[in-house]
C-alpha cells in the first residue's frame, strides 16, 4: 500500500491507548454492547483475543496520522479500493 500505512503491534500499544481504539472498533461497527453481559468491556476482550491470533490488525495512515482497528478483509478491501484511488488520480 505504497509506504503510506503501516500495521502497529498491538503490543507496543499503552493499555488506554488499546482499549480506545477497540471501543472506537465496536462503535464503528454497530456491535450491540449488550450481547455480552459486560457490555463494551465484554467486547474489547474479545476484540483483544482476536488481536492476539491475528483476525484484527491496527494500522497507523502516515499521511492523515489516524490509526485504525481493522480486520483482515477490511484491511484487504482498504488496500484494494486505495490502490484504485491511486491509479485514477
Amino acid at each position: 500500500m505504497s509506504g503510506r500505512f503501516i500495521e502497529v503491534p498491538y503490543r507496543m500499544l499503552p493499555p488506554d491507548t488499546l482499549e480506545a481504539l477497540l471501543e472506537s472498533f465496536v462503535t464503528r461497527q454497530g456491535y450491540d454492547t449488550t450481547d455480552t453481559g459486560e457490555g463494551m468491556k465484554g467486547w474489547v476482550g474479545e476484540l483483544s483475543k482476536q488481536l492476539e491470533r491475528g483476525d484484527l490488525l491496527i494500522a497507523h495512515d502516515l499521511r492523515t496520522e489516524t490509526t485504525e482497528v481493522m480486520t483482515l478483509a477490511q484491511w484487504r478491501a482498504f488496500g484494494r479500493d486505495l490502490a484504485d484511488d491511486e491509479e485514477e488520480g
